[in-house]
């Protein structure tokens, strides 16, 4: 928690300077006034959407409350329809939409005690699932209530973990590290021919779910890498779990490891779009970064005859912000050749939502396997 901005108030008279705590890394609110149990909703809207900040001072039980009736108020269907347009603009006024929702709900702050205590009435013991995301707090801070249930959340999933029929058991998510839930990539990834058994690179390992399948489908070693720490430490945790500590090395580098692999496989970020957080760059990669960096480097990285496996959905395709000329003028210029591709169609709800903005987009999306060889 070390060198976190400053939130700044004055209460009752007194100038007050606290810690500001937001993993979505989230400027301090300028403006803020203490709040408690007699606000009513409206007004409390009105501050927050002014950019207003409000420092709960009631009951905790009555925070989540006023939280979920400003959710009520931002999430009101709007009078005027979205104006036509295609699936690109629909995509770029969901994202503003989801961004001025966070930003309105992120305005509910609670403070915090040394320790990651909340000294408000009826606060639940938040402790483990702070200490998870923040580390440890030696001091007083201030964070929102809306990121604080983000972490409750996350801490029951890494308790209650993922079910990942592929491997028969469950992969365990820390928080900011994406989490498994959607399973076609995971299938692929069990079902395509291994071109061997010897060894694999596993790039942006994430859990380590995916070193995990090819450890149990036989692959004598895997090396995953990620550069994300809390990612390395939730890989190394699900693969001791799981029994493959020894046939797994989980290593820091940016994309590849030195030497080359008879198989190298890569999950990259699916959308080419600018991340609002820090947590969104396992589904945002700007420019398409990641992507581009595991085509341009793979030929050097592959033993002769290897194979690299791109595991990316083509939703990026359908919102018109890559074309599929795009992906394989870029997998040419690499030198790579395509062996073959294996396709399977989206399971998640969001595909068959006939209310979600992109649903034409999602509807249309399939998750793909590609073969890749040095040309």
């Amino acid at each position: 928690m070390t060198g976190a901005p400053m939130l700044q108030w004055t209460e009752d008279g007194v100038a007050y300077s606290v810690r500001w705590q937001s993993e979505a890394g989230v400027p301090p609110p300028k403006r803020v006034v203490p709040a408690d149990d007699r606000m009513p909703a409206d007004t409390a809207y009105r501050l927050a959407c002014e950019g207003t900040a409000l420092l709960w001072r009631g009951d905790f039980q009555n925070a989540r409350q006023l939280l979920q009736a400003l959710a009520r108020r931002v999430d009101r269907k709007p009078k005027k329809a979205a104006p036509p347009g295609s699936l690109t603009d629909a995509f770029h006024r969901h994202r503003q939409v989801q961004a001025q929702r966070a930003r309105i709900l992120g305005m509910l702050l609670l403070p915090f005690e040394t320790g990651h205590v909340i000294p408000l009435r009826r606060a639940p013991d938040v402790r483990s699932a702070c200490e998870e995301a923040y580390g440890v707090a030696g001091e007083a801070y201030v964070a929102s209530l809306r990121e604080l249930l983000g972490l409750i959340g996350a801490h029951e999933w890494r308790k209650k973990g993922v079910e990942i029929p592929a491997l028969g058991a469950r992969i365990h998510p820390y928080y900011g590290v994406f989490s498994p839930v959607r399973g076609e990539y995971v299938d692929l990834v069990a079902q395509a021919p291994l071109p061997t058994k010897a060894l694999a690179f596993d790039i942006g390992t994430g859990t380590g779910v995916l070193s995990a399948v090819l450890a149990q489908r036989g692959v004598a070693r895997v090396i995953a890498t990620d550069q994300d720490a809390r990612a390395l430490a939730c890989a190394r945790d699900n693969l001791m779990r799981l029994g493959f500590a020894r046939q797994v090395e989980v290593a820091q580098a940016d994309l590849f490891p030195p030497g080359r692999a008879p198989l190298i496989i890569c999950n990259p970020p699916w959308v080419p779009a600018r991340p609002s957080s820090p947590v969104e760059y396992a589904v945002f990669d700007p420019d398409s970064r990641m992507l581009r960096g595991f085509l341009e480097g793979l030929a050097a990285h592959l033993e002769p005859d290897g194979e690299g496996w791109l595991i990316m959905s083509d939703l990026a395709e359908h919102l018109g912000l890559r074309t599929r000329e795009q992906l394989l003028a870029w997998i040419g210029d690499a030198r790579l050749s395509i062996a073959g591709r294996i396709d399977i169609r989206p399971r998640h709800s969001k595909a068959t939502d006939k209310n979600d903005p992109l649903y034409q987009a999602r509807m249309a999306e399939v998750t793909s396997l590609w073969r890749l060889k040095a040309a």
